[in-house]
């Protein structure tokens, strides 16, 4: 199978990993959410997680790829804000975990240029 090919089904399997461990671990998730959002936290890191099986679904299906792709893209934007809120609470702890979540922050521009180039390309595939 191509490259190309694979990777609307990576993207796929990303998301649907990050969408299960919203529910098989929670709790993490929770601690992330932004202060400023309306709710629950737990509320949130469900919805979020659902959203990403979702998208998940969607990118696999070459019918709905391109528009889950694009949404997937503006989803990655949208949760940047709880990268932010981790890299910020975890600025005192040891190095190793500090770096994990300092380095999620430039991770979303690749993120999000993946998801579009998954959307080009179910495009171009019509």
């Amino acid at each position: 199978m191509p490259r190309s090919e694979r990777s609307p089904l990576l993207l796929a399997g990303l998301l649907a990993a990050a969408g299960a461990a919203h529910f098989a671990s929670p709790r993490q998730f929770d601690a992330i959410v932004p202060r400023a959002l309306p709710g629950s936290p737990r509320t949130w890191t469900y919805v979020s997680g659902a959203a990403e099986l979702a998208l998940a679904a969607g990118v696999a299906l070459p019918s709905t790829r391109r528009r889950a792709a694009l949404a997937t893209a503006a989803f990655f934007v949208g949760v940047f804000p709880a990268n932010v809120k981790m890299a910020a609470d975890w600025r005192h702890r040891p190095a190793p975990q500090k770096a994990v979540a300092v380095g999620r922050l430039p991770l979303q521009l690749p993120l999000v240029l993946w998801a579009r180039a998954v959307a080009r390309n179910a495009e171009d595939a019509r």
